[in-house]
Parts: C-alpha cells; structure tokens; sequence
C-alpha cells in the first residue's frame, strides 16, 4: 500500500517523486524533517499530507535505486 503512495509523473514537479494526490515532493518532506520539523509541524503546513505519506517518502529515500531509477 505505502508503495503506491510515492509516485513519479513528468507532468507534475517535473517528474520529481511526489506523495500520490498531492504536489508535496519528497524532496521537500525531507529538507524539513533535516531541518528539525517534526511529523506534526509538517503535517500542519501541509493539511492534505498525512503520516503514511510522510512514513511513504521516508521508505523511499532509503531504498536502493531500482533499475528503472538508475541512468
């Protein structure tokens, strides 16, 4: 379930990887919480955001690429 919460489409972000219904990119998910934000602080600056997609965004930047992420 979580795995189709990440998703990548050149049409939205230029094709940076995105929490699913949202424009929140992983990216940015990750800069606050290296920042020192917390779930909820981000949670609230991003009402459609939830915990899965903050979880979501976590398990991906920590997978290895795949051979479709790899050039």
């Amino acid at each position: 379930m979580s795995a189709d919460l990440i998703r990548s489409d050149p049409a939205v972000l230029m094709g940076k990887p995105v929490v699913a219904g949202t424009r929140i990119a992983v990216e940015l998910i990750l800069d606050k919480l290296a920042a020192g934000e917390t779930f909820d602080q981000i949670l609230e600056a991003h009402p459609r955001l939830t915990s899965d997609g903050i979880q979501a965004a976590l398990r991906f930047a920590a997978a290895p690429p795949s051979a479709s992420q790899s050039s």
